[in-house]
């Protein structure tokens, strides 16, 4: 018997015509993760197998479980043979070892040309094991445990145990995005969902050093490296945004502060994303929850780019949001108590429906343009996350 890892596409077998280019995206996003490890990957259209020669089958595991395009991860045992009489004595030897009262047998028989078909493979070798097995009953509904049988045209796999991927689609097979990441809960979270969906990201982070610390900055790049996890290759570019803000605090009504500051954002990242190659913005606005996030403040600010935004979390509540960035284990760096721009400035009762016109009225007041070039001009561009933020957080 052979031990292997077995790989469930998932959504990606609803792909069809496409299904080569993803199953190509996921195969390079797998070796990447597994980089570290001796492995052989071999795949086909419904199936791939990841030959573990180091035999650290735990640690690839846990790997493989942070990879998008993965439906489940299944340690099984592969035999050469086909044999009715030999697949039920491997079964009995198999189950022997495992603990259980109540089972059943699944039988895939991907390999149509094999004589006995699926429900009798189950049958007959459920009905060996319950004559040889002491005390077990056959359970269809809910069973203890389900030994997985597939017959295919090299062998024929076991697997009692399947381990949840965490699905969605290979991370670069929709292209790329710019998220706009915070140091708060919600825009770690609208990114990783956008990786789920397949959307390589690069973040934009506004700095405005001396009234945000280092702290909030390398809080932020601790997101970042918690998210690279998912996606590897993932850049941070960093812009100094101390200028412009105080061009706005000293130029425009408090009220629209926020508004007009939002607009800026999105100016900048728009030509940002543009310069690399992105096709959308992403970010963690979530309807209703702040001043610029009423659908009137989403409009006012989003008319200042043509370009796509993405918002993951928009029709999520915060306990919802927060449920996610436990899961994916940023909400412990999201709360640490280090203010992002976002946070500065604030006035105490900021516009909740803002006037477009009276918005633009207030961007004549100082010279903007300049300022968003300088901005760009002096961007900080960040990919090791680990060196920049180890002394710090």
């Amino acid at each position: 018997m052979e031990k292997l890892i077995l790989i469930k596409y998932g959504e990606l077998t609803t792909k069809k015509g496409n299904r080569n280019l993803f199953i190509k995206t996921l195969t390079k996003n797998i070796e990447e993760m597994l980089q570290n490890y001796d492995v052989n990957i071999i795949k086909n259209r419904v199936r791939m197998f990841i030959e573990v020669k180091d035999q650290k089958f735990d640690e690839v595991v846990k790997q493989l479980q942070k990879v998008f395009g993965l439906h489940s991860i299944v340690i099984c045992e592969k035999v050469n043979t086909k044999d009715i009489e030999e697949l039920k004595k491997i079964a009995f030897k198999m189950l022997k070892q495992e603990t259980f009262d109540t089972f059943k047998v699944v039988t895939d028989r991907a390999d149509k040309t094999y004589p006995i078909k699926s429900m009798e493979v189950s049958r007959q070798i459920g009905g060996y094991l319950l004559k040889y097995l002491d005390h077990k009953k056959v359970d269809i509904h809910h069973p203890q445990l389900t030994l997985h049988i597939e017959i295919r045209t090299d062998g024929t796999y076991f697997y009692t145990k399947e381990v949840e991927g965490i699905g969605g689609y290979p991370v670069g097979i929709q292209g790329k995005g710019m998220l706009m990441l915070s140091g708060g809960i919600d825009s770690p979270v609208a990114g990783y969902l956008a990786l789920k969906r397949g959307v390589q990201i690069e973040c934009i982070y506004f700095d405005s050093p001396p009234h945000t610390s280092m702290e909030a900055k390398n809080k932020v790049l601790t997101l970042a490296s918690l998210l690279n996890q998912y996606s590897g290759h993932m850049k941070v570019h960093v812009i100094p945004f101390t200028k412009l803000q105080e061009a706005i605090f000293k130029n425009c009504d408090p009220t629209y502060m926020i508004t007009i500051m939002r607009r800026m954002m999105y100016r900048i990242t728009e030509r940002l994303a543009k310069k690399r190659n992105c096709k959308i913005i992403i970010n963690g606005e979530s309807i209703g929850q702040v001043a610029s996030q009423t659908l009137t403040s989403m409009s006012v600010i989003n008319e200042v780019t043509n370009m796509p935004v993405i918002r993951p979390v928009a029709c999520m509540d915060k306990l919802e949001i927060i449920r996610m960035s436990e899961k994916i284990g940023t909400y412990e760096t999201s709360i640490l108590p280090f203010e992002d721009c976002c946070t500065i400035f604030v006035p105490k009762h900021p516009v909740i429906y803002p006037d477009l016109k009276k918005a633009k009225e207030m961007e004549t007041t100082f010279d903007y343009e300049s300022l968003i070039q300088e901005c760009i001009q002096n961007v900080e561009t960040i990919s090791n996350f680990e060196e920049e933020t180890s002394d710090l957080l």
